[in-house]
């Protein structure tokens, strides 16, 4: 877990096809490794996102998923997914994927193909931020930090086992809330080397798996940051409930090699959950796509009982 490569995301998304034992077709894949007890969310919606786009062969693209997680995943197992090919028109198509391990299910999802049509475009943009190479690493950061529940497992996981290098703007939240206590945040992401060949996936198709996969994880942490909690909290507990994502544009040819900014807003934090919205952009402002999640916040009572002042530095 401490080579600093991509690699971790290309297995991620490797499929093994089976045969199906309640839809149209199967694929399985294996969780990756990391420090918690369960196996990391992107996997499952990177997967998923696979699954459904070799389903897909007609060169309609995928635009959306809305995703569901009911059950944790164990860290290094088999995942089955199984598709439903729910319709295929002219100019859509939707798929439901579901994963199963150990005989139940843990994640659905629908996806939603398009085959594209001209049109007039819009998007925003982000601007005044400062470049990833003035940022550190997590990695640098880390360095020289302990604290709080952060191990050398979940440091070197931090710093080198997650496939990418991403570098926050105003700070990360792993040992403290680096910057100010705000409901939003930045971070520049990019894989360690070039994303590798994935088979029975296109270049561009790869790509669009590696936003399914980085994007859940930092999705969290602009509402992190404004309750002032931090990853290495004593008693915080997180996990994902629900993600909803929209692909806007392609990524060009080797865009995805390269940094993107994620750039990502805190919605609200109430009853024990929090919900939070990201948008991926080019260097260059194009905006590739959006996600909003919704996530379970457990968090130790004396940070709960001072979350009423979110939102003051």
């Amino acid at each position: 877990m401490t080579d600093t490569t991509s690699e971790a995301f290309t297995a991620s998304v490797t499929l093994t096809p089976a045969t199906p034992e309640h839809f149209d077709l199967a694929f399985t894949a294996v969780t990756q490794p990391c420090p918690w007890p369960k196996a990391y969310g992107g996997d499952l919606v990177a997967q998923a996102a696979a699954a459904a786009m070799r389903s897909v062969d007609d060169g309609k693209t995928l635009h959306s998923m809305h995703s569901y997680f009911m059950r944790p995943a164990e860290i290094g197992k088999e995942v089955r997914y199984e598709v439903e090919i729910l319709r295929d028109g002219r100019g859509y198509a939707t798929r439901q994927v579901r994963g199963y391990q150990n005989g139940k299910p843990l994640y659905v999802c629908l996806a939603n193909f398009a085959a594209g049509e001209p049109g007039p475009g819009y998007q925003r943009s982000v601007t005044d931020l400062p470049g990833p190479e003035e940022l550190p690493s997590s990695a640098e950061y880390l360095a020289d930090r302990s604290g709080g529940t952060m191990t050398p497992g979940s440091k070197a996981y931090w710093s080198t086992g997650r496939s990418f290098d991403m570098r926050h703007v105003p700070g990360p939240v792993y040992l403290t809330v680096e910057g100010a206590r705000a409901p939003h945040q930045a971070v520049w992401v990019r894989p360690f080397d070039d994303l590798r060949p994935v088979d029975g996936l296109t270049d561009a198709q790869r790509d669009t798996a590696a936003l399914a996969y980085v994007c859940d994880y930092t999705i969290l942490e602009p509402v992190l940051r404004v309750l002032g909690l931090h990853w290495a909290q004593e008693g915080l507990v997180t996990a994902s409930l629900d993600h909803a994502m929209w692909f806007h544009r392609a990524p060009r040819p080797g865009v995805a090699d390269g940094w993107l900014l994620y750039a990502q807003q805190a919605e609200a934090a109430e009853a024990g959950r929090g919900l939070a919205s990201g948008r991926f952009f080019t260097p260059d402002g194009a905006h590739l796509a959006t996600v909003v999640q919704e996530g379970m916040l457990r968090t130790p009572p004396a940070a709960a009982s001072g979350a009423g002042q979110a939102g003051t530095p």
